[in-house]
């Protein structure tokens, strides 16, 4: 198999080989509709800047014509959403629409430029498609960016990145379909996207398709493996969406296992006819996190606990963005000893979702993921209001970050006999900066603040300076949670051994973000190449072993995520990256590039000394509504190995 989006080569050579076309697509009449054929495939190909920079979707339709499809298969191709393609076909000044089938790929119908992050631009070529292309079983598949149940998917990068939102997509798809939730119009609804196997999708289209096929977390450049589930496809064109589902998510593993991305992939069927019961306990869920909010609303910050030890998706640290997306049955999971209605949650998910593929360092997912806000963004959040699924948890995260209810949701409490919100207590109220550490005989650092901390905190960890007062500068080396945490008394003590994360043994800056019984996800910001990413590193504790992912760049401001997942290569340049500031003053922290690497076949993450000097550590607070706070700083001087701790 290729390298995707590295190697167009290849891409090009297999184009210009396809049986009928004369060495590259014809035109064709446009099908009748007098006949059904057995499947229908309407392909909804936004090229974005994962084709003008890296040919991505022309090497998908290379891969798609390796297929070689029966009379009563036809695959229905919108092309659009690029500044240019990486092919001599496709026309980046207008909207294509191509067939696939046993006649090869032909260019059959030509639009104007418009967006494909618009409704009408979707819902047109829905009806095109299901006129001219009726099929006894039908999949529409989206391929692009995705940014989870906010941000939607399809970011076309002629129009301002403008995406479909979710109820973009469902006002497309009812013009055309109606909707029934006995009998849905569609066979399967596929996202070759990121972040998009959520409970909020799966309410979106639980009415209009029998299954989804998504992801839960950021999907690799190689994307689907087109040619694999297309044959399969070929091969048996009398299976179900079930099957072919299944089909797609075997080919995606298949296809990361040979281009080496499959680590934390993650890709699920579900079972859209059996949601309902999903929604209600979803719900449930919700209405009982919110009375006991209502009733204690510490129960804020230990809810927000076990979300930041549920698997999320997409990044979710200052350094990567949030997509503010967690695995739902992780997370109800985790909250099964605070709330009753979490059982029914994690059996309605194992009804629906009837297959799911990942990696091991997403080995926690359970097929559908939902909203947690990690970053307190209140207009995040108001995004989410209008698309997300159920009502609880829109009132149980309002009052959240909030503080307060509108009209509807004080009427909502009170069918719950619930007649006043009690106030919250936040950092911002407690005074907790600069608050003062300790050393014990040992020379361990702790924190003592008191049984509050358990109705306050959300999280704690540390971030981790080096000073040199001489030169009078601090550099941030990045943030973890190697600490104990006695929550019941409010002490929390470093584990602080004198080593750090290092690449070649060149220390590096470094964010948590994911902390698991199982393995730690790190975040580290580098330049590969003279290009701003972040490598994706994974700690394993069974076999107390650290490994590079991969490097992906950030959510960008429409909240979309990164598709395209970089293998190191050797021969790459990594320059590390931490952050300064004067040591005396109060400037804020700037970025600064510290060592140039060169990639070697040995190249490797792994913890390594401090050198000699001295470092200061900062225990810092994290609440549930996106507060922070800062301990004062302890101070370790490393010398030949031996740490001396003072306060």
């Amino acid at each position: 198999m290729k390298k995707k989006c590295l190697s167009l080569l290849l891409a090009f050579a297999m184009l210009l080989s396809l049986a009928g076309c004369g060495g590259a697509p014809g035109e064709a009449a446009v099908g009748s509709g007098a006949e059904k054929a057995e499947w229908a495939v309407y392909w909804y190909l936004c090229g974005s800047n994962l084709e003008t920079d890296a040919g991505c979707a022309t090497a998908d339709l290379a891969e798609l014509t390796e297929a070689a499809l029966p009379e009563n298969v036809n695959v229905v191709i919108e092309t659009g959403g690029a500044a240019a393609w990486q092919n001599d076909f496709v026309d980046a000044d207008m909207l294509q629409r191509y067939v696939y089938n046993s006649d090869g790929l032909n260019l059959v119908d030509e639009q104007p430029s418009a967006s494909m992050g618009e409704t009408s631009t979707l819902a047109d070529f829905l009806d095109f498609a299901s006129t001219n292309y009726p099929a006894e079983k039908t999949a529409v598949v989206f391929w692009n960016h995705g940014g989870g149940s906010v941000s939607g998917a399809a970011f076309d990068e002629l129009y301002d990145m403008d995406s479909l939102t979710l109820d973009e997509m469902y006002d497309a798809f009812s013009r055309v379909w109606a909707p029934s939730a006995e009998k849905p119009p569609l066979e399967l609804v596929g996202f070759d996207t990121c972040l998009m196997a959520t409970v909020d999708v799966a309410y979106t289209f639980n009415d209009l398709a029998h299954y989804l096929v998504a992801s839960e977390e950021v999907e690799p450049g190689n994307g689907w493996y087109y040619s694999e589930w297309a044959s399969a496809l070929a091969e048996n064109p009398a299976m179900d969406g079930a099957a072919l589902g299944t089909a797609i998510c075997d080919a995606y593993y298949h296809g990361c296992e040979l281009e080496g991305t499959q680590d934390n992939v993650t890709l699920s069927l579900t079972d859209l006819t059996k949601t309902a019961p999903l929604l209600d306990a979803y719900e449930a869920f919700g209405a009982e996190a919110l009375d006991a909010a209502c009733a204690d609303p510490g129960f804020f910050s230990q809810f927000g606990r076990a979300a930041a030890e549920s698997e999320n998706y997409g990044g979710n640290t200052k350094e990567q963005g949030y997509t503010n997306m967690v695995d739902l049955g992780h997370l109800a999971r985790q909250t099964t000893d605070m709330l009753g209605s979490a059982q029914s949650v994690l059996d309605a998910l194992e009804s629906c979702v009837l297959y799911q593929v990942g990696g091991p360092y997403r080995a926690e997912a359970t097929g559908l993921s939902c909203y947690y806000s990690y970053n307190g963004d209140v207009d995040d959040f108001n995004g989410y209001a209008g698309v997300g699924a159920g009502t609880a948890f829109k009132y149980f995260y309002a009052y959240e970050l909030t503080g307060e209810l509108d009209d509807d949701g004080m009427e909502y409490l009170a069918e719950r006999d619930v007649d006043a919100l009690p106030e919250q207590q936040t950092l911002a109220s407690m005074g907790w900066d600069n608050a003062p550490l300790d050393v014990d005989s040992e020379g361990v650092s702790y924190l003592t603040l008191g049984p509050a901390a358990n109705d306050i905190l959300a999280g704690i960890g540390f971030s981790l300076y080096y000073v040199d007062a001489e030169n009078d500068e601090m550099m941030l080396l990045g943030t973890d949670n190697d600490m104990t945490a006695d929550w019941e008394n409010g002490v929390f003590y470093d584990n602080f051994r004198g080593v750090w994360g290092s690449i070649d043994g060149a220390l590096v800056y470094m964010e948590l973000s994911f902390e698991g019984e199982d393995y730690n996800l790190y975040s580290v910001p580098v330049l590969l190449n003279g290009e701003a990413y972040n490598l994706q590193v994974a700690y394993d504790f069974t076999s107390e072993a650290w490994s590079i992912l991969g490097a992906r760049q950030g959510i960008d401001a429409n909240g979309m995520a990164d598709k395209e997942l970089r293998l190191l290569q050797p021969g790459d340049e990594l320059t590390t990256i931490w952050y300064i500031a004067s040591a005396s003053g109060d400037d804020a922290f700037e970025p600064y590039t510290a060592e140039t690497l060169t990639v070697t076949e040995n190249t490797a993450f792994a913890e390594a000394p401090l050198p000699d000097g001295s470092y200061s550590m900062v225990y810092e607070m994290r609440d549930a509504t996106g507060n922070y706070a800062y301990s004062d700083a302890v101070i370790f001087d490393c010398t030949d190995g031996e740490i001396t701790t003072t306060v």
